[in-house]
């Protein structure tokens, strides 16, 4: 580039090469749209405001000014002093009512800062009677405020000594960077602590104000910790602290609920993470059952109150910011048996149907992968919406017989039939007349059915009056293809068959209300056995309300860690009013769902 040109002797300011710039570039732009983009960018005016402020700072810094004084505050309440002795005429009253007020003593009490140049922190003297043979030690001071300080003491078993447990992460102490896990605290505001007990030390720092100041000897460095990856966990169970006596501390405890979503901070100890609500503005974090830990705890027969148990070597935790002290030994669970309960059962069929097993339709392909309980805890989650042009999420509706499936994919189906459709399912038996293939069914025949079975192409099948019907895998494939929202509605214990990153299933559960309402709403409802059964339809019992209540518990108890959403049908036009709203967030709005989901 050129030399820009200037006056003999005169070194330009920034502002005088910004102005010139322009000019001097234009030989070397090509292209108009370039030299209007230079024009426009060098000639905005709030750049030359800054650059113009550039220019003064810095020839303010460069001729180093000196301040007339450095007590204009002190100055100012003497001045005040001299005038309230004076005759109060108007202009006095005016200069004295400006002196006093606040905002014009705190400017001339920042002034006054700033021209003595004294923004050291005070930091309190070093102990005099530091022994030299003493190990080295941190004279740490913290603002003591309504913020928890975020860390637990425990008492050394061997030695005795007392050592910071744990720091919570985003807490006031993790957040200083001065306090370390392993530390050992030697005094607490002057106070040694080698021969007190937590408890006496709690009571010590509840009856603190202001700042605190802990002697420590720091712990032994390992290597630097590294940063870790971003976890985020979907919650399948609700928890209180409160509640868990065996949580080291309650007051360090996080309480969730089931479907919350929970940022893993730590997982340094193997029973008790430190987690935070995602979004929660609190930064300091909170302690959790483990996976693994909590697995154990669900996975028991028994309450833990009746098992043996080992107990390991007292190691008690101790909150810093309680008054109260914090006592609980772990608990080892290790040599406890553990024991998964098997559960088998067909949803749809009303009660009548399960006395003629013969005559049951949908009954579930074995599997001991299906039939095994669940022991829900925590599902690694990611964000995730739906890019436009993507294939929809699939929706699957459960609930138990009676609730209204059937009525509300109708009405799904009736409100857009471009945007939503429903799978055409397979059977073996003969077509009739008024029938046509790949309408009401795909007919195949029985051993090319059976064979399909054994090649594993079928959500679910079942057999009834001798033929086979059944939900195949690629009739969702096909909705699916042709950008269309497929609603399925399954045995719940098949949700987790679907639960891949292929099909992406958003899982409604569809709730009766209580048998009171029941009854008033399904005055004039027949509930139908068989499918191909319409003529066996038969109005709702008093029998028929009271399965339907049981069921939909028992469906909540096992599955309700799989449901994203659960809608009451007491009202028809209401429940599909509330699914069509949130059948629209999944495809318009980002959801949390399995981490493997998102890396397909």
């Amino acid at each position: 580039m050129p030399a820009l040109a200037t006056g003999a002797g005169h070194e330009p300011g920034l502002y005088e090469l910004l102005a010139a710039l322009p000019s001097q570039l234009q030989p070397h732009v090509s292209r108009p749209e370039d030299n209007t983009f230079l024009q426009d960018m060098f000639g905005e005016r709030s750049l030359h405001s800054l650059v113009k402020i550039h220019e003064r700072l810095q020839h303010f810094e460069e001729s180093k000014p000196v301040p007339v004084q450095d007590n204009a505050a002190t100055l100012a309440h003497e001045v005040c002093e001299e005038l309230e002795e004076k005759s109060a005429n108007e202009e006095i009253k005016e200069l004295l009512n400006l002196l006093t007020k606040l905002h014009i003593e705190s400017l001339l009490k920042v002034h006054d800062t700033v021209a003595m140049k004294n923004y050291d922190p005070e930091l309190p003297p070093l102990p005099e009677d530091i022994d030299d043979d003493e190990d080295s030690v941190k004279i740490i001071r913290l603002v003591k405020n309504k913020e928890p300080l975020g860390a637990t003491i425990m008492r050394d078993d061997h030695t005795g000594a007392i050592l910071v447990a744990r720091i919570m992460r985003g807490g006031a102490a993790d957040r200083s960077g001065l306090i370390h896990v392993g530390d050992e605290l030697k005094e607490v505001n002057g106070i040694p602590v080698d021969d007190k007990k937590p408890e006496e030390i709690i009571r010590i720092l509840a009856q603190s104000k202001g700042a605190i100041t802990f002697k420590v000897v720091p712990a032994v460095k390992d290597e630097p910790p590294t940063k870790e990856p971003k976890v985020f966990l979907k919650a399948l169970f609700d928890y209180d602290p409160k509640d868990d006596n065996a949580i080291p501390c309650k007051e360090a405890g996080l309480a969730f609920k089931k479907g919350s979503i929970l940022q893993i901070m730590s997982q340094d100890d193997a029973t008790w993470w430190q987690a935070k609500l995602e979004g929660d503005a609190n930064p300091r974090a909170g302690l959790i059952p483990s996976k693994q830990f909590q697995e154990r705890r669900f996975a028991l027969r028994r309450p833990v109150a009746t098992l043996p148990f080992q107990r390991t070597s007292s190691r008690r935790s101790f909150s810093l910011d309680a008054a109260q002290t914090c006592v609980t030994d772990y608990v080892s669970l290790d040599d406890v048996a553990v024991e998964f309960a098997g559960f088998r059962r067909s949803f749809r069929l009303s009660r009548r149907d399960k006395k003629k097993t013969n005559k049951s339709m949908y009954e579930c392909k074995k599997s001991e992968v299906y039939d095994t309980a669940d022991v829900p805890t925590y599902e690694e989650v990611a964000p995730y919406r739906r890019q436009s042009g993507a294939k929809h999420r699939l929706v699957v509706l459960v609930g138990p017989t009676g609730v209204g499936l059937n009525e509300l994919k109708r009405k799904l189906l009736i409100s857009d039939p471009q945007h939503f459709s429903v799978t055409v399912p397979h059977t073996s038996r003969a077509k009739r007349n008024q029938e046509s293939d790949g309408v009401e069914y795909h007919f195949i025949s029985k051993s090319l059915f059976e064979t399909d079975i054994q090649n594993n192409k079928f959500v679910e099948y079942g057999e009834y009056k001798g033929n086979y019907y059944g939900t195949s895998l690629d009739s969702i494939r096909s909705v699916l293809s042709k950008n269309k929202v497929c609603l399925l509605d399954v045995q719940p214990h098949m949700i987790k068959h679907l639960r891949t990153a292929e099909f992406k299933p958003y899982v409604v559960f569809v709730k009766p209300p209580t048998i009171e309402k029941l009854r008033e709403t399904r005055k004039s409802g027949r509930v139908i056995s068989g499918k191909d059964d319409k003529a066996s339809a038969k109005p709702f019992t008093e029998e028929d309300f009271q399965e339907m209540v049981n069921s939909a518990q028992s469906l909540e108890l096992q599955h309700g860690h799989l449901f994203e959403k659960v809608i009451v049908n007491d009202d028809l036009s209401a429940a599909f009013g509330e699914l069509r709203s949130a059948l629209k967030k999944v495809e318009m709005e980002t959801h949390w769902v399995p981490v493997s989901w998102t890396h397909s």
